[in-house]
């Protein structure tokens, strides 16, 4: 059995808050704590409806983490393009991608053993 760090949780918990202060859509939290060899124990995933929308989710989520835990990312990958984004907080990785560029990654089908939640908003 895993022990979930509650660190780990509110990091979820504000992740998600940033995406949807600017409207992210589809945002599916996947825990991958019982799979072995996984790079980190959550990918949270959404989408934006293009590059500008992607950026905004990408800057909401690293103010308002930075603002409520005093955290910033390990590395950040992708933002040049912004279709797809890497944001990595080591144990929490997040992935904002462009619509059509996620359907063609799946990412949610690839690591398909993972628990997979859905987020609903409330916009």
């Amino acid at each position: 059995m895993v022990k979930i760090k509650s660190r780990d949780i509110q990091l979820v918990k504000e992740i998600i808050l940033g995406i949807e202060n600017v409207k992210g859509e589809k945002i599916n939290q996947l825990d991958l704590k019982d799979i072995d060899n996984t790079p980190c124990d959550y990918f949270i995933v959404c989408s934006g409806n293009s590059n500008t929308q992607v950026s905004a989710i990408v800057n909401s989520i690293l103010k308002t983490v930075s603002k409520a835990l005093n955290e910033k990312p390990f590395h950040t990958e992708g933002l040049v393009n912004a279709e797809w984004v890497l944001i990595d907080y080591v144990n929490v990785v997040v992935h904002v991608f462009q619509n059509q560029i996620r359907e063609y990654y799946n990412l949610e089908e690839l690591w398909g053993d993972a628990k997979s939640i859905q987020i609903t908003s409330n916009y």
